[in-house]
Protein backbone atom coordinates (compact mmCIF):
# COMPACT_ATOMS: atom_id res chain seq x y z
CA UNK A 1 0.00 0.00 0.00
CA UNK A 2 3.23 2.45 0.47
CA UNK A 3 3.47 4.11 -3.60
CA UNK A 4 7.00 6.06 -2.64
CA UNK A 5 9.41 3.84 -3.43
CA UNK A 6 12.86 5.72 -1.76
CA UNK A 7 11.46 4.99 1.93
CA UNK A 8 13.75 3.03 3.57
CA UNK A 9 12.76 0.78 6.41
CA UNK A 10 14.09 -0.61 9.44
CA UNK A 11 12.56 -3.87 10.88
CA UNK A 12 14.03 -5.05 14.07
CA UNK A 13 13.65 -9.41 14.86
CA UNK A 14 12.92 -9.50 11.49
CA UNK A 15 15.15 -13.01 10.99
CA UNK A 16 11.63 -14.48 11.30
CA UNK A 17 8.28 -14.65 12.43
CA UNK A 18 6.11 -11.03 12.41
CA UNK A 19 9.28 -9.53 11.43
CA UNK A 20 10.20 -11.31 8.46
CA UNK A 21 6.83 -11.81 7.28
CA UNK A 22 6.69 -7.45 7.66
CA UNK A 23 10.71 -6.83 5.93
CA UNK A 24 9.39 -9.04 2.67
CA UNK A 25 6.13 -7.31 2.79
CA UNK A 26 7.79 -3.68 3.31
CA UNK A 27 10.17 -4.78 0.04
CA UNK A 28 7.73 -5.96 -2.07
CA UNK A 29 5.74 -2.41 -1.16
CA UNK A 30 8.89 -0.51 -2.67
CA UNK A 31 10.95 0.05 0.68
CA UNK A 32 14.15 -0.81 0.82
CA UNK A 33 14.35 -2.74 4.27
CA UNK A 34 17.16 -2.82 7.18
CA UNK A 35 17.10 -6.46 8.57
CA UNK A 36 18.10 -5.98 12.05
CA UNK A 37 18.07 -9.28 14.54
CA UNK A 38 20.29 -10.55 17.20
CA UNK A 39 20.75 -14.12 14.79
CA UNK A 40 23.08 -12.67 12.04
CA UNK A 41 22.49 -15.53 9.92
CA UNK A 42 18.76 -15.71 10.41
CA UNK A 43 18.86 -11.61 9.15
CA UNK A 44 21.32 -12.44 6.51
CA UNK A 45 18.87 -15.04 5.20
CA UNK A 46 15.92 -12.78 4.71
CA UNK A 47 18.43 -9.96 3.36
CA UNK A 48 19.10 -12.44 0.70
CA UNK A 49 15.60 -13.17 -0.23
CA UNK A 50 14.76 -9.91 -0.51
CA UNK A 51 17.37 -8.65 -2.83
CA UNK A 52 16.92 -11.80 -4.72
CA UNK A 53 13.33 -10.45 -5.34
CA UNK A 54 14.46 -7.61 -6.68
CA UNK A 55 14.28 -5.45 -3.08
CA UNK A 56 17.18 -3.88 -2.04
CA UNK A 57 18.10 -4.88 2.00
CA UNK A 58 20.69 -5.35 4.47
CA UNK A 59 21.00 -7.49 6.87
CA UNK A 60 22.95 -5.97 10.60
CA UNK A 61 23.45 -8.51 14.02
CA UNK A 62 22.31 -6.24 17.00
CA UNK A 63 20.79 -6.40 20.08
CA UNK A 64 18.35 -4.17 20.33
CA UNK A 65 18.93 -3.74 24.16
CA UNK A 66 22.58 -2.23 23.76
CA UNK A 67 22.94 1.52 22.93
CA UNK A 68 25.90 1.56 21.42
CA UNK A 69 25.15 -1.36 18.61
CA UNK A 70 21.94 0.69 18.19
CA UNK A 71 23.33 3.76 16.90
CA UNK A 72 25.84 2.03 15.20
CA UNK A 73 23.14 0.05 13.46
CA UNK A 74 21.18 2.68 12.44
CA UNK A 75 24.15 4.59 10.93
CA UNK A 76 24.98 1.65 8.58
CA UNK A 77 21.59 1.00 7.66
CA UNK A 78 21.57 5.13 7.00
CA UNK A 79 24.93 5.40 4.85
CA UNK A 80 23.93 2.01 2.82
CA UNK A 81 20.69 2.21 2.14
CA UNK A 82 19.74 6.02 3.22
CA UNK A 83 18.46 7.30 5.93
CA UNK A 84 15.66 5.31 7.48
CA UNK A 85 12.07 7.35 8.02
CA UNK A 86 10.50 3.84 9.07
CA UNK A 87 11.02 1.63 11.94
CA UNK A 88 9.02 -1.39 12.96
CA UNK A 89 9.93 -2.30 16.94
CA UNK A 90 9.08 -5.89 16.55
CA UNK A 91 11.96 -7.79 18.60
CA UNK A 92 10.86 -9.54 21.40
CA UNK A 93 11.51 -12.31 23.67
CA UNK A 94 9.24 -14.13 26.34
CA UNK A 95 10.59 -15.50 29.72
CA UNK A 96 7.15 -16.72 31.00
CA UNK A 97 6.28 -17.96 34.71
CA UNK A 98 3.84 -17.78 36.86
CA UNK A 99 4.84 -14.21 39.84
CA UNK A 100 6.40 -16.44 42.27
CA UNK A 101 8.69 -18.62 39.79
CA UNK A 102 10.00 -15.20 38.05
CA UNK A 103 13.06 -13.79 38.52
CA UNK A 104 14.85 -10.59 38.04
CA UNK A 105 16.66 -11.78 35.18
CA UNK A 106 13.53 -12.85 33.97
CA UNK A 107 11.82 -9.60 34.26
CA UNK A 108 15.13 -7.53 33.63
CA UNK A 109 15.39 -9.34 30.06
CA UNK A 110 11.67 -8.60 28.57
CA UNK A 111 11.88 -5.27 29.53
CA UNK A 112 15.37 -4.93 27.97
CA UNK A 113 14.13 -6.16 24.41
CA UNK A 114 10.99 -5.12 24.31
CA UNK A 115 10.59 -1.57 26.11
CA UNK A 116 14.55 -0.28 26.15
CA UNK A 117 15.05 -1.86 22.93
CA UNK A 118 11.46 0.20 21.29
CA UNK A 119 13.10 3.46 22.85
CA UNK A 120 16.78 3.27 21.55
CA UNK A 121 15.73 2.02 18.19
CA UNK A 122 12.90 5.26 18.53
CA UNK A 123 15.52 7.34 19.58
CA UNK A 124 18.07 6.75 17.20
CA UNK A 125 15.71 6.49 14.25
CA UNK A 126 13.62 9.83 14.77
CA UNK A 127 16.53 12.32 13.78
CA UNK A 128 16.08 11.04 10.26
CA UNK A 129 12.43 11.28 10.49
CA UNK A 130 12.63 14.76 11.66
CA UNK A 131 14.99 15.96 8.86
CA UNK A 132 12.73 14.63 6.33
CA UNK A 133 9.93 15.88 7.84
CA UNK A 134 7.67 12.48 7.43
CA UNK A 135 8.27 9.60 9.36
CA UNK A 136 6.58 5.90 10.23
CA UNK A 137 6.73 4.60 13.47
CA UNK A 138 5.14 0.91 14.44
CA UNK A 139 5.83 -0.61 17.90
CA UNK A 140 4.62 -4.60 18.10
CA UNK A 141 2.15 -4.48 21.48
CA UNK A 142 0.32 -7.55 21.91
CA UNK A 143 -3.35 -8.93 23.69
CA UNK A 144 -0.91 -10.06 26.56
CA UNK A 145 -1.01 -6.71 27.39
CA UNK A 146 -4.98 -6.77 29.18
CA UNK A 147 -3.23 -9.39 31.27
CA UNK A 148 -2.16 -13.03 30.59
CA UNK A 149 -0.94 -15.53 33.39
CA UNK A 150 2.04 -16.69 33.19
CA UNK A 151 3.61 -13.33 31.91
CA UNK A 152 3.68 -10.61 34.04
CA UNK A 153 6.98 -9.34 32.62
CA UNK A 154 5.55 -9.83 29.20
CA UNK A 155 2.23 -8.41 30.19
CA UNK A 156 3.82 -5.16 31.40
CA UNK A 157 6.35 -4.51 29.01
CA UNK A 158 3.42 -4.68 25.62
CA UNK A 159 1.01 -2.42 27.93
CA UNK A 160 4.12 0.14 28.47
CA UNK A 161 4.70 0.00 24.73
CA UNK A 162 1.10 0.77 24.48
CA UNK A 163 1.95 4.36 26.45
CA UNK A 164 5.43 4.79 25.10
CA UNK A 165 3.62 4.68 21.28
CA UNK A 166 1.11 7.35 22.48
CA UNK A 167 3.35 9.88 24.13
CA UNK A 168 5.79 9.08 20.57
CA UNK A 169 2.60 10.07 18.51
CA UNK A 170 2.40 13.42 20.79
CA UNK A 171 6.39 14.39 20.16
CA UNK A 172 6.72 13.99 16.99
CA UNK A 173 3.44 14.65 15.21
CA UNK A 174 4.56 18.24 14.55
CA UNK A 175 7.47 16.88 12.53
CA UNK A 176 4.98 14.69 10.31
CA UNK A 177 5.95 11.81 11.91
CA UNK A 178 3.12 9.32 13.16
CA UNK A 179 3.26 6.38 15.90
CA UNK A 180 0.86 3.45 16.34
CA UNK A 181 0.83 0.04 17.72
CA UNK A 182 -0.52 -3.12 16.61
CA UNK A 183 -1.64 -5.80 19.53
CA UNK A 184 -1.94 -8.77 18.11
CA UNK A 185 -3.55 -11.95 19.21
CA UNK A 186 -2.65 -15.42 18.52
CA UNK A 187 0.07 -15.67 15.44
CA UNK A 188 1.44 -19.13 14.69
CA UNK A 189 5.29 -18.28 15.52
CA UNK A 190 8.04 -19.91 16.84
CA UNK A 191 7.22 -17.56 20.35
CA UNK A 192 3.60 -19.49 20.43
CA UNK A 193 5.23 -23.04 19.45
CA UNK A 194 7.27 -22.08 22.44
CA UNK A 195 4.48 -21.39 24.67
CA UNK A 196 2.89 -24.95 23.50
CA UNK A 197 5.72 -25.96 24.92
CA UNK A 198 6.01 -24.54 28.06
CA UNK A 199 2.17 -25.85 28.67
CA UNK A 200 2.62 -29.62 27.42
CA UNK A 201 0.48 -29.27 24.08
CA UNK A 202 1.46 -30.38 20.94
CA UNK A 203 1.28 -26.97 18.86
CA UNK A 204 -1.42 -28.26 16.92
CA UNK A 205 -3.01 -28.84 19.70
CA UNK A 206 -2.70 -25.56 20.72
CA UNK A 207 -3.66 -24.11 17.49
CA UNK A 208 -6.94 -25.68 17.59
CA UNK A 209 -7.51 -24.95 20.62
CA UNK A 210 -6.58 -21.26 19.78
CA UNK A 211 -8.42 -20.98 17.09
CA UNK A 212 -11.91 -22.29 18.79
CA UNK A 213 -12.12 -19.13 20.97
CA UNK A 214 -11.47 -16.78 18.17
CA UNK A 215 -14.61 -15.36 16.14
CA UNK A 216 -12.94 -15.63 12.28
CA UNK A 217 -12.26 -19.52 13.32
CA UNK A 218 -8.64 -19.49 13.01
CA UNK A 219 -4.87 -18.33 14.42
CA UNK A 220 -3.15 -15.19 12.46
CA UNK A 221 -0.05 -15.88 10.47
CA UNK A 222 2.51 -13.42 10.24
CA UNK A 223 1.85 -11.67 7.20
CA UNK A 224 -1.73 -10.71 8.69
CA UNK A 225 0.10 -8.59 10.64
CA UNK A 226 2.52 -7.60 7.60
CA UNK A 227 -0.22 -6.63 5.86
CA UNK A 228 -1.43 -4.19 8.62
CA UNK A 229 2.06 -2.66 9.39
CA UNK A 230 2.11 -2.13 5.27
CA UNK A 231 -1.10 0.40 5.88
CA UNK A 232 0.20 2.37 8.87
CA UNK A 233 3.40 2.79 7.42
CA UNK A 234 1.86 4.09 3.95
CA UNK A 235 0.98 7.58 2.56
CA UNK A 236 -2.30 6.97 3.28
CA UNK A 237 -1.84 6.65 6.64
CA UNK A 238 -1.22 10.00 7.77
CA UNK A 239 -4.07 10.86 9.93
CA UNK A 240 -3.33 7.93 11.82
CA UNK A 241 -1.26 8.39 14.80
CA UNK A 242 -1.11 7.10 18.62
CA UNK A 243 -3.67 4.26 18.18
CA UNK A 244 -3.21 0.63 19.09
CA UNK A 245 -4.70 -2.05 17.09
CA UNK A 246 -5.38 -5.02 18.27
CA UNK A 247 -5.13 -7.41 15.74
CA UNK A 248 -6.52 -10.52 16.58
CA UNK A 249 -9.51 -12.18 14.95
CA UNK A 250 -12.46 -10.74 16.91
CA UNK A 251 -12.74 -7.48 19.66
CA UNK A 252 -10.34 -7.52 22.25
CA UNK A 253 -10.31 -4.20 23.83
Amino acid sequence: MTTTTDRVAVVTGAGRGIGAATAHRLAADGLAVGVLDLDEPAAKSIAEQITAAGGRSLAVAVDVSDAGQVEAAVDRVAAELGPPTVLVNNAGVTRDNLLFKLTEADWDTVMGVHLRGAFLMARAVQKHMVEAGWGRIVNLSSTSALGNRGQANYSTAKAGLQGFTKTLAIELGKFGVTANAIAPGFIATEMTRATAERLGMSFDDFVAASAQQIPVGRVGQPEDIANLVSFLVSEGAGFVSGQVVYAAGGPKA
